[in-house]
């Protein structure tokens, strides 16, 4: 059913909308923020995986 549903003249149908949403002035800013968005998301996943991680590891201490 999906097969050739991303075909590259979707791709630059596609870029050309971003561009007439965003401009072209604001898409290098919007990127960036999109990138620095992603890192953020990475590292605090990574961060919440080694805390499980470490709560695992410790055993509890019953009294």
């Amino acid at each position: 059913m999906f097969r050739n549903a991303l075909e590259p003249w979707h791709l630059l149908v596609l870029a050309a909308v971003v561009i007439m949403i965003f401009g072209s002035k604001r898409l290098p800013d919007t990127a960036r923020a999109l990138g620095r968005s992603l890192r953020i998301l990475k590292s605090e996943t990574r961060a919440m995986k080694d805390d499980d991680a470490s709560d695992e590891a410790r055993p509890e201490h019953r009294t």
